[in-house]
């Protein structure tokens, strides 16, 4: 049984993350962090420690799971292949960039699972849009997201893992064909662009569509996350999944058996 601990405790993640796992009788929770600042510090069950405090309990896991920000994802993976304990990463912005290449160095130490969504459905949903790039790849294609208006990154890091989906399975590198929203007098459409699109209201959990669109016809793909609780369960089948496997870099569609 796999005992896990998880970074972020007191967000609306975590909290979902231990409730679930609670639940689970193929799981323990044995540590639980927030930030030095957090005001529930010394609250909880399991007890949440200090971010700066997570090496004192560190020998009680099996399996990290960080739902953090990026910097503090960071020292946790530091600390994971320092202990030699597995990680589960669902911090958005980890997946590019300068903080891609630490991921990658950590994983050839340590087994990692890291997505931008821990969503089942999500997951199928990315293998599917990359599929149908393949078979319509001159076709126009837009993806749009909805989010709850506290969410702090824009667009969302599913958008953009749909995103090199398409681009992907079109044979291009959504670096040279992305585009992230559009204005102006002079917004319309180059052939072979990939666009991206981000709308922040009210209090929506998650909403990911992917457009298709050819002449007289489009293809609409959705996913619509009703609750948290599908990307919670996501990540503690992934804890469940890594239990046993070898250092190296994974992802959901590893984890649901996709690739």
């Amino acid at each position: 049984m796999p005992n896990i601990i998880v970074c972020g405790a007191a967000g609306r993640m975590g909290k979902t993350i231990i409730q679930l796992a609670n639940a689970d009788s193929e799981l323990n929770v044995t540590g639980a962090v927030e930030a030095d600042s957090s005001p529930a510090i010394g609250t909880g069950k399991p007890v949440i420690v200090k971010s700066s405090d997570i090496e004192k309990i560190i020998n009680k896991g099996d399996i990290i799971v960080d739902f953090t920000v990026p910097s503090n994802t960071v020292k946790n993976l530091e600390i994971a292949v320092k202990k030699g304990v597995s990680i589960v990463v669902g911090t958005t912005g980890v997946y590019d960039g300068e903080y891609k290449g630490i991921l990658q160095n950590a994983a050839k130490k340590i087994p990692v699972v890291a997505s931008p969504n821990m969503s089942i459905g999500i997951n199928i949903l990315i293998d599917l849009v990359e599929n149908l790039a393949k078979k319509i790849p001159n076709y126009d294609v837009e993806v749009v997201e909805l989010h709850h208006n506290k969410k702090k990154d824009a667009p969302s890091g599913t958008a953009i893992r749909l995103a090199e989906a398409v681009a992907s399975g079109m044979g291009k590198d959504l670096k040279d064909c992305g585009v992230y929203g559009r204005h102006g007098l002079e917004a319309s459409r180059n052939l072979g662009e990939i666009g991206i699109h981000a709308i922040r209201a009210g209090d929506i959990v998650g909403e990911h569509t992917v457009y298709f669109a050819g002449n007289g016809e489009r293809i609409e793909i959705s996913h619509k996350a009703t609750s948290r609780d599908n990307l919670a369960s996501g990540a503690l089948k992934a804890c469940k999944w890594l239990e046993g496997k070898p250092a190296g870099l994974y992802d959901m569609r590893d984890v649901l058996g996709l690739k």
